[in-house]
């Protein structure tokens, strides 16, 4: 599906996603403070996390059907993976 669009749709989709992904990482950062990554560093997991998860759910033969289904797969992805990271920067933290 994410790999069907032209250039502009994918970078009119990263645009949005990564915009929405850095306004959730300022909120992050603030609630996380040293055990984040950074308000930057937050949106670059949450972005990269939401389009793993967009690609991997595409590449095990998931269709997405409505936008709805493919941005709840892509938030799950995202969040996913900004906990996973977080979990191990702070294990890592605690060595």
């Amino acid at each position: 599906m994410l790999l069907d669009l032209d250039a502009t749709w994918i970078v009119l989709a990263i645009a949005v996603v990564a915009i929405l992904s850095y306004i959730v990482g300022v909120f992050f950062d603030a609630l996380m403070k040293d055990d984040g990554f950074g308000s930057t560093g937050n949106m670059l997991v949450m972005t990269g996390g939401f389009f793993a998860a967009v690609l991997g759910a595409n590449a095990r033969g998931i269709r997405f059907d409505t936008l709805g289904t493919a941005a709840a797969a892509g938030l799950a992805g995202a969040f996913a993976a900004f906990a996973l990271l977080g979990l191990v920067k702070a294990g890592l933290s605690r060595l």
